[in-house]
C-alpha cells in the first residue's frame, strides 16, 4: 500500500451510492459501552465503530426489541 495516492491522475470518481450506504450522526455512548465495543473490536480485528453499526444492523433486521424493567 502506497503512503500516498494522487487521485487527480487517476480520475477518481465518488462512488454516487455511498451517501444512500450510511448516514452520519452523533451519539452520546457512556465510556464503558465505548469500552466494551472497543475492546470486542480488537478481538475481531475491525473497527470498534464497524462493529457498533454491524451489531446495531442486525438488531434492526432481526426486529430485536429491548426489554428493560426499572427498579
Amino acid at each position: 500500500m502506497k503512503k500516498e495516492y494522487d487521485f487527480a491522475s487517476m480520475k477518481a470518481v465518488k462512488n454516487p451510492y455511498a451517501a444512500a450506504l450510511k448516514k452520519q450522526i452523533t451519539i452520546r455512548l457512556n465510556s464503558s459501552t465505548i469500552e466494551y465495543f472497543k475492546n470486542m473490536a480488537k478481538e475481531v480485528s475491525i473497527p470498534y465503530q464497524t462493529l457498533i453499526d454491524s451489531y446495531l444492523t442486525d438488531c434492526a433486521q432481526s426486529k430485536r426489541k429491548l426489554t428493560m424493567h426499572w427498579k
